[in-house]
């Protein structure tokens, strides 16, 4: 599955619409996600190619706003070892919060399925944080919602725990057609130093070289062909590029990881 990239640029090259998987509920409903690793120039060229079609997402401040998640990973680090052998049906747990601050805390889970995803959210006090870090997951069980269910599941039965925290800044467009949404991630980062998302002074690596951006489509039914059009110029590759992956490479020697040998 290591060119899994380049099969699903052939797909799109060919306009085909792959089955997704079949939801568990009439709820669940699975969107495409193409991503690109472009640089400035390009990005430069891209919105001043997107701006007569796309719009700025009226939701963001000063056109963008700078997102943190914390990950979480279980025993085996699971979430990062079938997304880097390329395992086609996955997910991850996180937990986000915009602009460091605690008005909106979401427990989510991305399950990824090829090219599409699916995302599931919960909303999160700034205690009943506090008691996950804690290790604290009773009130998980006892939540109407079943996403905190099976998050406490996971917890208690495959030690699920932090892993790293990727924090990066994101100018988002949008596109009623076919539900387009088109972002460009900025300043990928991981945060060391602690497990406080809250805190905005902790220290962050940078994951990316310099000069490149990660640039996301994502698209529910179709992706109206003005926008195919636009998509990265110059025969920029489809890449599954994982911030998730990144950061956590990155942050790989705080774990005791062979880090410092690699060559």
């Amino acid at each position: 599955m290591k060119n899994e990239p380049a099969f699903w640029q052939r797909c799109l090259e060919r306009g085909e619409q792959l089955l997704a998987p079949q939801p568990r509920s009439h709820t669940e409903a699975y969107r495409h996600e193409l991503k690109y690793l472009i640089s400035w120039v390009d990005k430069a060229e891209l919105t001043t190619r997107m701006s007569p079609v796309l719009k700025l997402d009226p939701h963001a401040t000063n056109g963008g706003y700078f997102i943190r998640s914390l990950y979480f990973d279980d025993y085996w680090n699971t979430a990062y070892e079938e997304k880097d052998a390329g395992v086609l049906l996955r997910k991850k747990y996180r937990i986000r919060i915009y602009n460091c601050s605690d008005r909106s805390i979401k427990l989510e889970r991305k399950k990824k399925f090829g090219s599409y995803i699916y995302k599931e959210a919960a909303p999160l006090t700034h205690a009943e944080f506090d008691a996950i870090l804690a290790g604290d997951y009773d009130f998980l069980l006892h939540s109407p919602r079943r996403l905190c269910q099976e998050f406490y599941t996971e917890c208690v039965c495959n030690v699920l725990r932090p892993r790293v925290i990727v924090d990066y800044d994101r100018e988002p467009w949008i596109m009623d057609a076919g539900t387009v949404r088109v972002t460009f991630d900025q300043n990928v980062r991981a945060a060391v130093g602690s497990w406080n998302i809250f805190d905005s002074t902790l220290p962050a690596l940078p994951v990316l070289e310099p000069g490149k951006l990660v640039m996301e489509v994502k698209f529910t039914e179709y992706l109206p062909q003005i926008v195919r059009d636009i998509l990265p110029p110059r025969a920029q590759e489809l890449t599954a590029v994982s911030k998730y992956v990144l950061c956590c490479d990155k942050t790989a020697y705080r774990h005791g990881f062979e880090y410092w040998n690699e060559t």
